[in-house]
């Protein structure tokens, strides 16, 4: 059997020098942002910015809660048009981070769960950050939050 490495460990002591490991890959601070939105009659389509992501953030994981808000109703998590480090213009993803799912029942569900749904991705924004969103689907009333939990440092 082989014994093969990561990139980070590769970085730290097996390349030869060794190479700097970015801070939000190795022994950086946990932070969290956390939204809270008290829907009364939210439509469908509606968006809700909740907070921004810092430039260079490596989300480690979400949480996305919420209450009874309707018969039909999803929710799904994603971000807001904003701009890149480079100042490019980066269209807005309504479920880059969680697809619609009902919100027929209370519960709190995960987001960024996978890969494809951005988990251990790092955030490219200008100085603003990443508008990270939730939107509803059908017409919905109750307490919606969102936790997402990132390194930056």
């Amino acid at each position: 059997m082989a014994t093969v490495f990561s990139i980070q460990k590769n970085q730290w002591g097996v390349n030869s020098p060794s190479e700097k490991t970015k801070t939000n890959e190795m022994a950086g601070r946990v932070r969290v942002a956390y939204g809270e939105y008290e829907a009364t009659s939210l439509a469908s389509g509606d968006v809700i910015e909740m907070f921004n992501l810092p430039n260079g953030a490596r989300i480690v994981g979400a949480k996305l809660g919420h209450d009874v808000l309707g018969g039909s109703t999803t929710l799904s998590v994603g971000y807001a048009a904003h701009s890149n480090s480079a100042g490019t213009a980066v269209s807005a993803a309504a479920a880059a981070y969680k697809a619609a799912a009902a919100s027929t029942a209370a519960q709190v569900v995960d987001a960024c769960a996978t890969l494809a749904l951005g988990f251990a991705s790092e955030t490219d924004a200008d100085y603003t950050g990443v508008p990270v969103t939730v939107t509803m689907g059908g017409t919905g009333t109750g307490t919606i939050t969102l936790t997402m939990l990132y390194v930056t440092d």
